[in-house]
């Protein structure tokens, strides 16, 4: 998975950023002070108010101006525009993939049709090539994105995508062992439609492509709506529920299995309530709005207007360091 990420972002990813656009450099740099550089690295990284009083009298600087310095010094040590369209650029080529793969599966198979199927014979079940493959395909790279999690920027969404990552891994695990494959297969697929129109957005989002990037929105939006909080609970929490229990009985790892799988159902509801949020801002605003939990910072309006005229905080970077997630404006959902 490694490597194939690596020649992924040498030969695909990174090429196709530099055709749109997108430079290869960092944000950008904060005016070097042994003073400010000793408070973010031993006191604060956020000076409340009292604190920027302070630093303003001890500098002679503008309080503005030093809230300036704090955001482009955050900013200076998270990733760049580049490296986060190569990394959704990776996500999206793997979920668009594996989707493909696992329609193409599923479409010849009798449980996709009637979900009766996934319990006929239980668990003396045959595991074919097929199913063997796509599991270890999906495995594999969850567990990149769990450890990778650890080594992104940490967002407001961490813990929420920490239970949902765990919650995943523990199902393929857990489904491959009791020999649910059948069920897992659709779980997966009905997931994966909806992750790689994100990044596809995502992917427009990092490019400047404002009018794509909010159609890719808002068809990730109604699909997304659809199948986690339509699909989801009729179609598959139906069948692990109650035709399951029907056809096979209670079993022991029936409870920890139901039990994963209504801990996605609530991740399902809480996302969508966010996405309905960001729709909401979105009719108001004629755009989509602000991510609040984007991991590169932008100033309000007033602020990049008074800075534009004055000071090194007014010089804006190659990639956009005032902007949020590389687009002037930026976008709520850019990073969920």
């Amino acid at each position: 998975n490694c490597l194939l990420g690596f020649l992924h972002y040498r030969f695909i990813a990174k090429p196709c950023a530099l055709h749109v656009g997108i430079q290869d450099s960092g944000p950008y740099q904060a005016q070097p002070n042994a003073i400010l550089e000793k408070v973010f690295m031993s006191i604060t990284k956020y000076p409340d108010e009292k604190r920027l009083e302070g630093l303003s009298k001890q500098l002679d600087w503008d309080v503005r101006k030093i809230q300036c310095w704090f955001r482009h010094r955050r900013n200076q040590d998270k990733p760049p525009t580049l490296t986060k369209f190569c990394e959704s650029m990776w996500r999206f080529t793997f979920y668009l993939c594996i989707f493909c793969y696992g329609i193409r599966f599923l479409w010849s198979s009798p449980w996709f049709w009637d979900t009766r199927q996934c319990w006929h014979s239980y668990p003396y079940q045959p595991l074919t090539s097929g199913l063997y493959y796509y599991y270890i395909m999906e495995l594999a790279f969850y567990w990149s994105l769990m450890f990778s999690q650890f080594t992104d920027i940490k967002r407001k969404d961490f813990l929420i995508m920490f239970v949902h990552h765990l919650a995943t891994i523990g199902l393929i695990t857990f489904s491959y062992i009791n020999n649910m494959v059948r069920v897992g297969t659709l779980v997966l697929c009905l997931h994966d439609v909806s992750d790689f129109l994100l990044e596809a957005a995502k992917l427009a989002n990092y490019a400047k492509y404002q009018r794509l990037c909010d159609t890719l929105f808002v068809i990730f939006s109604a699909v997304f709506v659809v199948t986690r909080l339509g699909i989801y609970p009729f179609w598959i929490l139906n069948t692990t529920l109650f035709e399951s229990w029907e056809m096979i009985g209670p079993y022991p790892s029936w409870w920890l299995f139901n039990s994963l799988l209504l801990v996605l159902q609530v991740l399902h509801v809480i996302w969508s309530y966010l996405i309905a949020r960001i729709a909401f801002k979105a009719l108001i605003r004629g755009k989509v709005s602000k991510d609040d939990r984007s991991d590169v910072e932008s100033s309000s309006e007033e602020e990049d207007i008074t800075t534009s005229t004055k000071g090194p905080c007014g010089r804006s970077s190659s990639n956009g360091a005032n902007r949020v997630n590389g687009h002037m404006g930026g976008s709520y959902w850019a990073e969920e």
